[in-house]
């Protein structure tokens, strides 16, 4: 069973837009998940435009891959790099732990995800 940061069972982060490396509403990973989308975030429009500013747009949808483009309050996993980037320029999303995979401790501290805390 996947856990949470807290040490939990993992909850849902969103299924509308569904959300997740494998679009099951879920923030879990896998071998196959180079991004690592292991953080359940709430967007915000700093951080979007911070993300598409990185080259990553989050905002314009992409229906070939299952992506209806994100505004600020959605709910998406985001890769753990993208957040801890984000957080290191002051702009990272806030984080709902529940839904935030405990694989990400391995790539930022508790104690930045508990910070933005929802």
């Amino acid at each position: 069973m996947d856990k949470n940061v807290l040490g939990s069972p993992l909850q849902s982060c969103c299924i509308s837009p569904k959300t997740g490396y494998y679009r099951d509403g879920f923030c879990k990973t896998g071998n196959d998940d180079t991004g690592k989308h292991m953080v359940c975030a709430i967007m915000t429009e700093e951080f979007l435009q911070f993300s598409k500013s990185k080259g990553n747009d989050l905002i314009s949808p992409i229906p070939h891959f299952q992506f209806p483009g994100l505004k600020a309050g959605d709910k998406w996993c985001l890769c753990v790099s993208r957040w801890r980037e984000a957080y290191l320029e002051g702009v990272a999303p806030p984080v709902i732990l529940e839904a935030t995979h405990e694989k990400a401790l391995q790539y930022v501290s508790f104690e930045s995800l508990l910070e933005l805390k929802m």
